[in-house]
């Protein structure tokens, strides 16, 4: 019945492990980084004809900017 129902969590201290919210953070950048300028990459293979040279270097580039992002957001705890 309706009044049997156990209530949503309401985010305690004991409902996720201490950090995993950085490292969904840290992981989310890593890959959002990959996608976003390996796309970019493949648009400019697309249009120079380059045979996928540009999507390489624009997936390097990504997992630069993710690791940048990740050491300036999460990297000194303040």
């Amino acid at each position: 019945m309706a009044g049997d129902q156990k209530p949503p969590s309401t985010g305690g201290t004991g409902d996720v492990p201490s950090g995993a919210g950085q490292g969904w953070t840290a992981l989310s950048y890593l890959i959002g980084g990959m996608l976003v300028w390996g796309f970019i990459g493949w648009l400019v293979d697309q249009w120079l004809d380059s045979g996928g040279i540009a999507t390489g270097i624009g997936v390097v580039l990504g997992m630069a900017g993710g690791i940048i992002l990740v050491v300036r957001r999460l990297g000194t705890p303040t």
